[in-house]
């Protein structure tokens, strides 16, 4: 079926535009003259921030954890308002966005391979199946089983090891382990997740045990349209130590030599195309051991990327990878051409432990810009995921050392104080 366009131009749903990447997709529907929808829960809707709630022409209320109602709704929804694209936000709604864009004959990714960039078991299935260079991997449903397949020897996993969700989102549930003493905690850790809010859609509380791969982490986005694949440029990813990996920044470009960064490039399109995204975006992690040449897939998912990366390689190509993704997923061409060539790092401000915030002081440096998260009065979680950040810095310079250098003394010098 071939739908027209709305009242300001084609229209585009977006399946719960909440969170990071809603911001980004606005600021590009507004470039491109496209009209916003939005499907979400009506309780998740009342709590909207008004410049979203400006930012949309029209709404779908629906209970996005009931498949086939939310098939029904939106489709009757999109027929209604000749909706021309489809794009999920939330990452645990991505297989919605494809079968619906099956359902009523848009651009969409496979519906066949659509629970694959949201389910970690899938993943390691169509990974395996592709050939996609990826951790060794086995799945535990208890404590008990998680030791099975995590001994040493041949037929384990050994150590180190990581445990994480087979469907949650960040560095949520994740832990490193480096022996078998922390196994049942992690675990319990893992599977605490039973339900993802605030829409209350329940998740698979199967855990993922993972071959730790060592090495520095790398990140790149792969725009895809009508199956062909648009690679976006590499980025270099930090995280903390120790058993809880909370990402502290990312720089754009990676620093990685050129033979090497496009071979991440290719692997995460590859990877992109065989958890079946045909039309949008994906974001792919990676791992580079010491001295390889090969890089590994950590995960895949099919979504703008989030930790404001949208932003960061803007900054440093001048590309928009949510103007990109609108474009893939209206069947478009995406302008992926680079038109600048500078250099942006991003650093997270992580408290120290958990408690309620007292005060933050983030010094203006030239080159830098900040946001402030939290603010003082509001409870800070303990550091063992992505949701305690307190703020962020972002430094733009000539190079990536340069940038990294800047971003880290403005968040070397900055106060985060928790009571």
């Amino acid at each position: 079926m071939t739908f027209g366009a709305g009242p300001r131009g084609p229209g585009v749903l977006l399946i719960e535009p909440m969170g990071n990447a809603g911001r980004f997709l606005v600021e590009a529907a507004d470039r491109l003259g496209v009209c916003l929808y939005a499907a979400t829960h009506e309780d998740v809707h009342d709590g909207y921030p008004d410049w979203l709630r400006a930012a949309l022409s029209g709404v779908c209320t629906t209970d996005l954890t009931d498949t086939p109602r939310a098939l029904g709704d939106m489709e009757a929804f999109c027929r209604r308002h000749a909706v021309a694209g489809i794009a999920a936000c939330f990452e645990l709604f991505t297989p919605l966005a494809a079968l619906l864009a099956a359902r009523v004959g848009l651009p969409g990714n496979d519906p066949r391979l659509a629970h694959a960039p949201r389910n970690k078991i899938l993943m390691g299935r169509a990974f395996a199946t592709a050939g996609i260079p990826a951790p060794r991997w086995a799945v535990a449903h208890d404590a008990a089983e998680a030791r099975r397949v995590a001994r040493a020897g041949p037929d384990g996993l050994g150590w180190p090891l990581v445990v994480k969700p087979a469907e949650q989102g960040g560095s949520w549930g994740v832990s490193v382990l480096d022996g078998p003493d922390r196994l049942a905690d992690a675990v319990a850790a893992a599977q605490r997740y039973t339900h993802a809010h605030p829409h209350g859609l329940e998740l698979d509380t199967r855990v993922l045990l993972q071959e730790y791969i060592p090495g520095e982490e790398y990140s790149c986005d792969t725009v895809v349209a009508g199956g062909v694949a648009h690679p976006m440029p590499v980025v270099r990813k930090d995280t903390t130590e120790g058993p809880y990996r909370i990402e502290t920044g990312h720089t754009c470009p990676s620093g990685l030599p050129a033979p090497l960064a496009e071979a991440v490039r290719r692997t995460a399109a590859r990877a992109a195309l065989a958890v079946g995204v045909r039309n949008g975006i994906a974001h792919t992690e990676v791992k580079i051991p010491p001295g390889a040449r090969t890089p590994y897939v950590i995960e895949t998912g099919a979504r703008l990327p989030g930790d404001n990366l949208c932003e960061v390689v803007e900054a440093a190509t001048g590309v928009s990878e949510a103007v990109a993704h609108l474009q893939a997923v209206l069947g478009l061409v995406p302008d992926t051409a680079p038109s600048r060539t500078d250099a942006v790092s991003i650093r997270f401000l992580l408290p120290a432990r958990g408690g309620v915030l007292r005060r933050v002081d983030i010094p203006d440096l030239p080159g830098t810009h900040s946001e402030v998260h939290l603010r003082p009065g509001d409870a800070v979680p303990d550091p063992v995921d992505s949701a305690c950040r307190v703020g962020h810095v972002v430094a733009r310079a000539a190079t990536a050392d340069e940038a990294r250098g800047l971003a880290d003394r403005v968040a070397a010098r900055s106060r985060v104080e928790v009571g």
